[in-house]
């Protein structure tokens, strides 16, 4: 009996319009096994947490290069709670400043990886965080 692979929904939110990074990402975390959706440039909090709620997943990894992550977090957060989504891990991949990745892990991000961080990095993160029963 095979294991349940884990899944995972990349999502590029906002107007940023460079998805190479989280093509990156989607494929390393594909080649380890992983089921990826990837939801495609420009999605609203709305559309990322509704394809998180038809697609089932484990985690949802947010790719933020425009500096909006303050703005766009918080709001899938208070979306990713009104759905009772609280068994799903939140990551993100992008420019994140110094300052707010402490601000941003107490609203409950699970891992923030900047640019150039290893792909394996990644995968050995979500790995240890979610739990498949």
């Amino acid at each position: 009996m095979s294991e349940r692979k884990i899944r995972v929904l990349v999502a590029k939110p906002g107007l940023d319009g460079h998805d190479r990074g989280a093509k990156v990402v989607a494929r390393a975390l594909r080649d380890a096994g992983m089921e990826v959706i990837y939801t495609g440039l420009r999605q609203t909090p709305e559309m990322i947490v509704e394809a998180a709620l038809q697609e089932d997943v484990d985690v949802i990894g947010l790719s933020i290069l425009s500096g909006a992550h303050m703005a766009l977090v918080p709001r899938i957060l208070e979306l990713m709670k009104a759905h009772d989504l609280s068994d799903v891990k939140l990551v993100l991949g992008g420019i994140v400043p110094d300052e707010d990745i402490p601000v941003l892990q107490q609203m409950g991000v699970s891992g923030i990886f900047g640019p150039g961080s290893d792909t394996q990095a990644i995968i050995d993160h979500i790995r240890k965080v979610v739990s498949l029963e």
